[in-house]
């Protein structure tokens, strides 16, 4: 079973989550909450494989409560994917720097809802469509890079790069395989020793490393190295 925690501060809204998640066979909710504070201690009271987050939330806002969670050793393993119903937040690249795994706009079908949380819980990441595009425009606006990621990044063996670009890119782990001419295997193996290697906990955090490195630059083709 994957446990689910549902943090949202609208009683109705978030009634209709939980009625969503207890419909599916393989999904079990841990418990609710309304508001950042309250998404902690059920967080650290019921380690649930994955937390659904609002963003805007009274006391304490989905971002830092995020930050808090992703943190704390006793809270790490729980994966937050975070709620909007703005899909121009200007807090989307804060909450994915916070380590949420995920981000989805509120719109989302009840079909889509329930596969994002089976594919976090597995330990992937995922971003909506719109969200991938408010990424990629951020990164395009920034008139500087980070040098935090730089000298890890230059660290990399050329096929690690070649990996980094390919997952920045969108690519699955089965096209990656099909591009660089590998086995599927050894294409999760590499992501897994890149995961290591830069110290992040998924492809969302690869993603935001290849950019801000400058490994990557906003319109590269996929499969393209600048």
């Amino acid at each position: 079973m994957i446990t689910v925690g549902v943090a949202e501060d609208q009683e109705l809204v978030r009634s209709g989550f939980v009625a969503l998640l207890d419909s599916a066979p393989d999904i079990e909710v841990a418990g609710q909450a309304a508001d950042g504070l309250e998404a902690i201690t059920l967080a650290r009271r019921t380690r649930p494989d994955v937390l659904l987050m609002d963003i805007r939330m009274p006391n304490l806002d989905g971002v830092t409560a995020t930050r808090r969670i992703v943190a704390d050793p006793a809270t790490a393993n729980t994966r937050v994917v975070i709620l909007t119903t703005f899909d121009l937040d200007s807090h989307v690249h804060d909450a994915l720097r916070a380590g949420a795994s995920g981000f989805l706009l509120k719109d989302v079908t009840a079909t889509d809802l329930l596969a994002a949380v089976r594919v976090v819980a597995t330990g992937e990441a995922l971003l909506a469509p719109r969200i991938t595009r408010r990424l990629i425009t951020y990164f395009a606006g920034q008139p500087t890079l980070s040098d935090r990621y730089r000298e890890p990044v230059a660290r990399l063996t050329a096929r690690e790069r070649e990996l980094l670009v390919a997952v920045a890119q969108g690519q699955s782990n089965a096209e990656i395989a099909q591009s660089l001419h590998i086995s599927l295997a050894t294409t999760k193996t590499h992501v897994s020793h890149l995961l290591t290697k830069l110290d992040v906990r998924d492809r969302v955090q690869l993603t935001i490393v290849a950019y801000e490195s400058g490994l990557v630059r906003p319109g590269a083709r996929p499969g393209h190295q600048p």
